[in-house]
């Protein structure tokens, strides 16, 4: 296999959409799904052909892209009337970049597997502006032979790390989040009692980076605090999904999860005051509520979801 591949994509959302528009700038062949037809014409003006359900893109084409929004809907795109196990998975490959269960995951693949295809997982980390630019780090199980195959399709739209046998991308993907989250949420902790002791936001944000404290979090996501946006190209809700998988994967390994739980709660708390579609870092907003301070920072904030595409 090589550019001559034609690939599906399902789930056009906002890191799909733009890692399906990266697959097409590579020069791939494509067809498009989305449950939201509006969804599809942005690829439709990039040449895409627009189908009308999983199993129509499955049959079309060699390799097909999932990324949905969790576990419910992914198996909804397999186990569905017009799932891909409806119809010849004989050849193909399908491609999961859902964050999701790795125990459904599994039995999913299984399925597809029984039916003649073959599954890879790939979980993405990053944010928006890592899927425009296509430089989003992907967490890829499955056989390397099949890895191989699909390699210029992942190259495409990120970075391929391999972790090894199928299933293993999803825990990887938890796993990342686990910590993201935690992060996340100790941030607003520490920027709060900063300001409060007397040491300017921005000031402590520079003097941080580099440090033992430093991290993707961090540094990527603290200028959405100063801008005020709290970055709502991911959404509370998002991470409440990925927080009750990262616990439900805790559980059934056995591991105490007492940071993870805290966690829990407090982006719970920042979706019961701000609303499930309040960006990510409102997590730290309800700290600084609390406190009666503003973490406000005046600059050229760029919005991660503004970044330019490659050319």
């Amino acid at each position: 296999m090589g550019i001559d591949m034609r690939i599906g994509f399902i789930g056009l959302g906002t890191m799909g959409k733009n890692a399906a528009a990266n697959i097409r700038r590579h020069g791939f062949d494509m067809v498009v799904y989305d449950i939201r037809p509006e969804a599809m014409e942005g690829l439709a003006a990039m040449g895409a052909a627009k189908a009308s359900s999983p199993a129509d893109v499955l049959a079309r084409c060699d390799v097909v892209v999932t990324m949905v929004f969790g576990p419910k809907e992914v198996e909804a795109v397999l186990r569905g009337p017009q799932g891909f196990l409806s119809g010849d998975c004989t050849g193909k490959i399908w491609v999961d970049m859902t964050t999701s269960s790795p125990f459904l995951m599994r039995d999913l693949a299984v399925e597809f597997a029984a039916k003649g295809g073959q599954a890879v997982d790939a979980p993405v980390t990053g944010s928006v502006d890592a899927a425009i630019r296509g430089d989003m780090p992907m967490f890829v199980g499955g056989d390397d032979a099949v890895i191989e195959q699909v390699r210029p399709v992942i190259e495409a739209m990120g970075q391929l790390r391999k972790v090894g046998a199928y299933g293993n991308g999803y825990v990887a993907k938890l796993v990342n989040n686990q910590l993201w989250k935690i992060h996340a949420a100790a941030i607003g902790e520490a920027m709060v009692t900063a300001k409060l002791a007397g040491l300017d936001p921005a000031v402590w944000w520079e003097v941080m980076k580099g440090g033992a404290a430093d991290s993707f979090v961090l540094s990527h996501d603290v200028p959405s605090i100063f801008a005020g946006h709290y970055d709502p190209s991911f959404p509370i809700a998002l991470c409440l999904k990925d927080l009750s998988l990262i616990q439900e994967l805790m559980e059934k390994v056995g591991t105490t999860n007492t940071l993870t739980e805290a966690t829990h709660e407090r982006f719970r708390e920042a979706g019961r005051r701000y609303g499930m579609g309040a960006g990510e870092m409102t997590v730290c907003k309800v700290i600084e509520d609390d406190a009666g301070i503003d973490l406000r920072v005046a600059g050229d904030w760029v919005k991660p979801w503004e970044v330019a595409p490659p050319a």
